[in-house]
């Protein structure tokens, strides 16, 4: 966050003539705006705050702190809760300044928005999916950047999410011997998500799902597979019983 200070009042008059009268638009001076929206947020009023911040790069597009301005829109709007609108704020951001500084700090921000989303890993992946895609790109963007690390974090959290929805729906598909589904969802954690927490117990119900429909052979194989790799999981020792 970044407050600037004006040794003097700037202000911007747009003139325009209508009929036979003059009308005179005044924009608010910047220092008097940036005064006014860090009182606001200081004072957690961040909608306020948020507001006060997107006049700036309203009323000054092409001044340098119109990108500083929406930065401190967007963080106001997250602190409010309101991610919708920091997500749009942020999407404004990349467009028009892709190449800024902060760029990484925004789509650390961006995923951050859909993290706060994530919900009941019995759902639809949703915001998980979204908030992964965020923190990845930064990694990918942005490897040496200080929100990489965090980021990071983040992702690995979030793919064992990823992953425990999909296990959470392939165990309903076995209730119900709908085999051919839960296959394909347990050999997709095994693709995808193969460094989570997931993935023994995926090896595992692939022994039980292929011993269902009666193929002795893929059933050895994912024991194997599951007995090489985990050796002391409580999965393997399940296929000992």
């Amino acid at each position: 966050m970044k407050k600037i200070l004006f040794s003097g009042a700037l202000c911007a008059i747009l003139a325009g003539c209508a009929g036979d009268s003059d009308k005179i638009a005044v924009h608010e001076p910047l220092a008097d705006i940036y005064d006014a929206a860090y009182s606001q947020f200081e004072r957690k009023n961040y909608d306020t705050a948020a507001e006060k911040f997107l006049s700036v790069e309203t009323q000054y597009p092409a001044d340098k702190w119109a990108a500083d301005a929406l930065i401190m829109a967007a963080y106001s709007q997250y602190m409010d809760g309101d991610f919708p609108a920091a997500i749009l704020t942020i999407d404004r951001f990349m467009r028009f300044h892709p190449g800024h500084a902060d760029a990484a700090y925004m789509l650390y921000l961006r995923g951050m928005c859909y993290y706060r989303q994530v919900s009941d890993v019995r759902r639809e992946p949703g915001m998980s999916i979204y908030a992964l895609q965020q923190f990845q790109q930064l990694t990918d963007r942005f490897p040496r950047s200080p929100y990489a690390k965090n980021a990071q974090n983040k992702i690995n959290i979030l793919k064992n999410y990823v992953a425990g929805k999909v296990m959470y729906s392939a165990r309903n598909d076995m209730r119900k011997e709908n085999w051919a589904s839960a296959i394909t969802k347990f050999q997709s954690i095994i693709t995808d998500a193969q460094e989570t927490v997931m993935t023994p117990e995926a090896l595992y119900r692939l022994t039980e799902a292929y011993s269902a429909i009666g193929l002795p052979e893929q059933v050895a194989g994912y024991a194997e597979m599951l007995k090489l790799n985990f050796p002391d999981s409580d999965w393997a020792k399940k296929l000992e019983k």
